[in-house]
């Protein structure tokens, strides 16, 4: 394992794979527990057109999906609690839409046109040290708002009708959620890309929420297991020349299962 550390690239790969799980763990738990799983595929899906936004005009196509997965974001919000259609028609437009003009962006970009393979299922290996620094800003956001929210994040996320009575502006909590789930989203795009990024903000929390019923538990041992996914699922590919972001995911899905078989047993 440790001969990895002398390539430079593995050493930007397990710090990029720290920094994605810290904001799993932190925007999954509240995911997962405010039963969001689908809003965060939907905004992931939509983050595709800002991918191709950035190739359009020009500019990192991870700056383009951070614009656009904002955008979906609070654009699914505010049709669902403004408007009045379902989040899940919501979701689905939006999904759709992003995908669809990631598509026609990309084809109107004259030239080369990028392999768009690493951004759909992710490549740890190629994220440089630009992409770090982005991704330690966006955590440093999302932290930064996890802790001053913390409170009104929990009492919405556990029974938002108690929260609107004791006085919680709960859909501007859920407007700030979601716009907590797309910087999660831009994080995660790297590094198991825009389709297996639903699976790194749910399954670790869920194995999480399987031992422990507390907001802030879940949150740590869900970015911990985060952590050993990203690194194991790394070394694992490494060695055995799979593609890292698909075995991230799988290693996860082992573990969902072993630790269901684990809690079962417990019973």
């Amino acid at each position: 394992m440790f001969e990895l550390l002398q390539y430079e690239f593995m050493r930007n790969a397990i710090m990029a794979g720290i920094l994605a799980s810290i904001a799993c763990g932190v925007v999954g738990a509240l995911v997962v527990i405010k039963r969001m799983v689908f809003i965060s595929g939907g905004i992931s899906h939509a983050a595709f057109g800002g991918i191709g936004l950035g190739y359009l005009i020009g500019i990192d196509p991870i700056l383009g999906a951070l614009i656009f997965t904002i955008i979906s974001a609070l654009g699914m919000g505010v049709m669902h609690r403004k408007i009045g259609i379902s989040e899940d028609a919501a979701i689905g437009v939006l999904w759709v839409l992003g995908m669809a003009l990631g598509i026609i962006f990309i084809e109107l970009r004259a030239g080369y046109a990028p392999d768009l393979f690493g951004y759909l299922f992710g490549n740890i290996l190629t994220v440089p040290k630009s992409d770090l620094v982005i991704m330690l800003i966006l955590d440093l956001a999302i932290l930064s708002v996890a802790i001053l929210l913390y409170k009104e994040f929990l009492a919405v996320s556990f029974d938002e009708e108690f929260a609107v009575v004791a006085g919680v502006p709960a859909d501007l909590i859920y407007m700030t959620l979601l716009s907590l789930i797309a910087l999660t989203v831009v994080v995660m795009i790297r590094i198991v890309g825009v389709i297996l990024t639903i699976a790194m903000l749910t399954i670790p929390t869920t194995i999480a929420w399987q031992f422990s019923y507390n907001l802030k538990e879940i949150m740590l041992i869900a970015t911990l297991m985060s952590s050993t996914f990203i690194i194991g699922g790394l070394w694992l590919s490494y060695i055995m020349n799979l593609a890292p972001g698909a075995t991230i995911v799988l290693i996860s899905i082992a573990a969902f299962a072993f630790s269901s078989i684990i809690k079962k047993s417990l019973r």
